[in-house]
């Protein structure tokens, strides 16, 4: 098995690691922009040479895991390398612009539209870890647009990663994800600025930082350059969870200031069924 990886980081790099261990023959190449993360991808033995788009005639998977604004842009250049029998898969965090993309593109039928819902805050080659994909979930978009034998080719992947399959549009994933995952992205940037603004000394961060203000906080450390293009691409989607954020945020602030604590606790109370909804996600360990 010929497997090429563009985009060698936590993401691609932990997908590559996996293959590994379930096909050891498989032969592993990677394609990225950042010359230093192909090296640490070699000296990590997380691929076995470094590829170009010349490599992916002869491939047979290959994994897309670049920010969305650069997938949107290689992606129709990528279908022209590939051969009849290569599966071309994606883990952007949009779909809609990403289909649309190929949409007329006349090897689209190899294209395999995902999104694998599962990442941590780090990121590089370093970053990758093995069963990063174990249970969780992975969206799939118009799967009804590739070929039935390449996605005979993927899904046996998913399975042996043992990851949770769903089917959806790309339009109602942009709204859904924007609630789940780009909300609490935003959320926890903007957590972080007011704490950073507000407690000027670092050390007192530190020290009085538990590990509730830590969690909420943690996906701050995600990188910029991949979760710009993403709140851009989803825009629309994005600024309509905003809006009903900040009200709910208003109305929590209005409560306190009328002292009415027992709706405070109505509001908190009434939240805590999440508990319940969210009971038995797997938490992902660097």
């Amino acid at each position: 098995m010929n497997v090429v990886i563009i985009g060698i980081g936590l993401i691609g790099g932990s997908f590559a690691k996996d293959v590994k261990l379930l096909y050891p023959e498989a032969n592993i190449l990677g394609i990225d922009t950042n010359e230093l993360h192909v090296k640490e991808a070699l000296e990590l033995g997380i691929i076995e040479e470094q590829g170009n788009y010349e490599s992916l005639a002869s491939a047979d998977i290959v994994l897309i895991s670049i920010p969305v604004n650069a997938l949107v842009l290689e992606l129709p250049k990528i279908l022209d390398a590939v051969g009849d029998d290569t599966v071309v898969i994606d883990a952007g965090s949009t779909k809609r612009l990403i289909c649309k993309s190929i949409s007329d593109h006349p090897k689209r039928r190899n294209f395999m539209a995902c999104h694998p819902i599962a990442g941590t805050e780090f990121s590089g080659p370093s970053a990758a870890i093995n069963g990063l994909y174990e249970g969780k979930t992975n969206i799939i978009c118009e799967v009804e647009k590739t070929a039935f034998i390449l996605q005979e080719k993927a899904l046996e992947i998913f399975q042996k990663l043992k990851m949770r399959l769903r089917y959806m549009n790309p339009d109602a994933h942009d709204k859904h994800i924007a609630y789940v995952s780009h909300l609490s992205h935003i959320s926890s940037f903007m957590l972080g600025k007011t704490v950073i603004e507000k407690e000027k000394n670092e050390r007192d961060i530190f020290d009085m930082a538990g590990s509730g203000f830590e969690s909420t906080v943690r996906l701050a450390k995600s990188s910029p350059d991949m979760w710009t293009p993403i709140f851009e691409q989803n825009k629309e989607n994005v600024i309509e969870t905003l809006e009903e954020y900040i009200q709910n945020l208003e109305t929590f602030k209005q409560l306190l200031l009328n002292n009415d604590f027992e709706n405070v606790h109505k509001e908190m109370n009434n939240t805590n069924k999440i508990k319940q909804i969210l009971k038995g996600i797997p938490l992902t360990k660097k």
